[in-house]
């Protein structure tokens, strides 16, 4: 398929837009210095926001790395306000490393995939544009499926049996603590649950009289005092890593298929058994899942553009 090219000047005329998105062959923008690329993308945001159901109902945005990763997305704060934005970072450490990820990048991957597998289901008309990098745009994710069975609507005024939500938590890979401080973790005094889930600025106290759930309300966990009081909040798991005595079972036996029977002393295989968490256990995604997916499947059909160099941050990791 050839390629077409286009100026940063006539992709922000009148018309520049429109000839962009009905092209059917890759287009090279040119002529766009580091700074210009976030106002062509919020045209392209406005763009997806008035169109047509003939159009894609996404825009994925490939950056070269976090740094750009993080610059567009701020940009686009500015220029394209209405927008709806996902950002969706890649893992900060090197695959099979004995180190999970960072735990503020895994809450942000998190709920972005969530939202992504979501989306028909809660805004199926609304267009997104979904920032993402090179090495996370390579890397296998969580099947849609994975979210869309995990992923709980929770509003205040409906009855929670509460041993049944702390089984949940623990089901979701959160854990319990005296206090809340960090994504994925959860604390319980009486008829109070507080828990912190991926994805929100604050974590979240939960008032419970009996098993009616009277009231949701964010906190800061420094002072310990409620901020915001919600309608409703959706409980989202924690890691990628699933749990349950399924994915124990699949994970044991392809472990076994891949390096034979253990039969000396190995942390990783005796904490998964045992229905732990263990340090890095994320790099061994395959073997939990019964399938991976790629983020493109998240985006079906989706108009996909890429940072100036993005092909040579992609041959530098491959």
């Amino acid at each position: 398929m050839s390629e077409s090219n286009s100026s940063i000047q006539g992709l922000l005329s009148a018309g520049g837009i429109e000839e962009i998105l009905a092209a059917r062959a890759p287009v090279v923008i040119t002529g766009a210095p580091e700074g210009a690329d976030a106002p062509a993308l919020g045209e392209l945001a406005r763009a997806l926001l008035r169109a047509s159901s003939e159009r894609p109902a996404a825009l994925m945005h490939i950056a070269r790395d976090d740094k750009r990763l993080a610059a567009l997305e701020s940009a686009l704060a500015f220029f394209a306000p209405d927008a709806p934005v996902i950002s969706i970072p890649a893992w900060d450490c090197v695959p099979y490393d004995r180190v999970s990820p960072n735990g503020e990048i895994a809450s942000r991957r998190i709920a972005g995939l969530a939202s992504l597998a979501l989306r028909k289901r809660q805004k199926p008309e609304q267009p997104v544009i979904l920032l993402t990098t090179v090495n996370a745009a390579i890397q296998r994710v969580p099947p849609r499926d994975f979210f869309r069975c995990n992923v709980q609507r929770i509003s205040a005024g409906e009855t929670v049996e509460l041993d049944g939500l702390i089984a949940r938590l623990e089901s979701l890979g959160y854990m319990r603590t005296g206090n809340v401080m960090e994504p994925g973790e959860y604390a319980v005094r009486g008829g109070i649950v507080d828990l912190f889930p991926p994805g929100r600025k604050r974590p979240l106290r939960l008032d419970f009289f009996g098993d009616l759930l009277e009231a949701i309300r964010s906190f800061d966990p420094e002072t310990q005092r409620t901020r915001k009081t919600l309608r409703e909040f959706f409980l989202l798991p924690v890691c990628e890593v699933p749990f349950g005595e399924e994915t124990v079972r699949r994970f044991r036996q392809r472990y076994v298929e891949l390096f034979g029977p253990v039969t000396a002393s190995d942390p990783l295989y005796e904490a998964v058994s045992a229905g732990a968490r263990f340090p890095g256990m994320e790099h061994w995604l395959p073997l939990f899942h019964e399938r991976l997916e790629t983020l493109f499947d998240y985006v079906p059909g989706a108009s996909v553009s890429f940072d100036h160099m993005a092909e040579d941050a992609r041959a530098q990791r491959l």
